[in-house]
This record gives C-alpha cells, sequence and structure tokens, in this order.
C-alpha cells in the first residue's frame, strides 16, 4: 500500500528535503509548490509527483486535494511548510497589511490546506499533520532578556508562528478520537531563503524534526511542539 505525503512550498529549503527524506522512505512525497515551473523542476530532480498549489488561493488548494484524491484516493501526511517572513520588525514599524500579508501564508494559508486536506487524512489509518512552526514562535523563549530570542523582535513573523502553534493544539483537540496525530515543528535557523541564507543550520537537518512527526507511530505525542533535542517552551 503506498503511503502519500503533501508537502507545501516543496520546490526548495526545508520542504525540499522533506520531501526528499519521506521518499528516501518510500513515501510517494508530493511536491507542492505555487511556481509550476519550479516545482515541477525540483520534484523532477527528486523523482516525485508535483501539484500546483498556492495556499493563500482557496481555488489553487481545492484543485490540489481533487488532483491528490483522484491520483491516490487518500493523503497519509500533509506538512504545512510554505511560509514567508515579511518585512515588519518591531509592530511600531509595519502596519496592518503588512501583517495580513505574513498571516495570509503562514496561518490562514495552513487553515485553508488542512480544511481541504482533511477529508483525504481521515481515509489514511494513521493520518499526519506536521506544521512547519520555528522557535520565534514560543512566547516563553522570547521573554528571555539577553537571548538572541529576546533580540529577534520580528512582530509579524514572530506572531504568525504564535497563532500557527495555538492553531496547531486547536487541530489535534479536535481530532484527538481519530488515529490523526497534529504536531508543530521548529526546524532550528537554517540557512535558506527566508533567512538569505543566514542560518547556522543546513535544509536538511531543519527538514528531520518534521519527518519525525510525519512518520510518528501510534504512541507518538499529539498537539506537541517540538524540535531535534525535545519540547519547546511555548
Amino acid at each position: 500500500m503506498t503511503t502519500t505525503a503533501l508537502i507545501t512550498g516543496a520546490n526548495k529549503g526545508i520542504g525540499h528535503e522533506i520531501a526528499r527524506l519521506l521518499s528516501e522512505r518510500g513515501i510517494t512525497a508530493i511536491v507542492g509548490a505555487r511556481d509550476e515551473e519550479r516545482g515541477r523542476a525540483a520534484a523532477g530532480r527528486l523523482g516525485l509527483p508535483y501539484v500546483r498549489i498556492d495556499v493563500t488561493d482557496e481555488a489553487s488548494v481545492a484543485a490540489a486535494a481533487k488532483w491528490i484524491e483522484a491520483e491516490y484516493g487518500s493523503l497519509d501526511i500533509l506538512v504545512n511548510n510554505a511560509g514567508v517572513a515579511g518585512g515588519v520588525g518591531v509592530p511600531s514599524a509595519g502596519d496592518a497589511q503588512a501583517f495580513r500579508d505574513v498571516y495570509e501564508t503562514n496561518v490562514f494559508g495552513v487553515v485553508t490546506v488542512t480544511n481541504a486536506m482533511l477529508p483525504l487524512l481521515r481515509r489514511s489509518p494513521a493520518g499526519r499533520i506536521v506544521n512547519m512552526s520555528s522557535e520565534l514562535g514560543s512566547i516563553s523563549l522570547a521573554l528571555m532578556p539577553g537571548s538572541p530570542y529576546w533580540d529577534a523582535n520580528f512582530a509579524a513573523y514572530n506572531s504568525s508562528k504564535t497563532a500557527l502553534n495555538m492553531i496547531t493544539v486547536c487541530y489535534a483537540k479536535e481530532l484527538m478520537d481519530t488515529p490523526i496525530k497534529v504536531n508543530a515543528a521548529n526546524p532550528g535557523y537554517c540557512a535558506t531563503d527566508l533567512n538569505g541564507h543566514t542560518g547556522f543550520r543546513t535544509a536538511e537537518q531543519g527538514a528531520a524534526v518534521a519527518v519525525r512527526l510525519a512518520t510518528l507511530d501510534a504512541d507518538g505525542p499529539t498537539g506537541a511542539y517540538l524540535e531535534d533535542a525535545g519540547p519547546i517552551g511555548w
């Protein structure tokens, strides 16, 4: 029986590595990307299927879900990886629209994709949803004076990941009585286009925690916020 996964934003960076690592486990990892040329190129390099999906476009998401259903009948793993950083630093430096632009992808896009894919995930004997968060979404870390998290006061991005963490918990609670597990993953500070490749971890290192959560056994956690070393303080 084929195990299927959809990874959004998988044409590059951490998403690309998640698709590659899942594929190495024998999973049919569908490369999801909004740019068709780049998405097809990435899928071709990996020898994996591609589906166009723009997480901010409900019609695109619905079309992707319809295609997956037609091709595979169900979905076992969803990795909500697509994300944007935005240009807002301290909150007074950005207007509400700048916040909305970040939330459209990092928060509302996750809800749109998850809701569209849930009927397919419910057909899986062990559905898994992984939301790619960040340590910058941790309120407890943000309030540590003298730490790197104190100085990284990126209001739009950080708060979008905090919101994503709560959404993760809400889905986990809703689906508690089903085989579906929903968790938030912190990849760490990885060198990707999102940060101008300033991170000290590789995309492959960042992908590892997502792959672990995507392939959890039945006794694995749900509603958790995890990194390589274990749980992170909310």
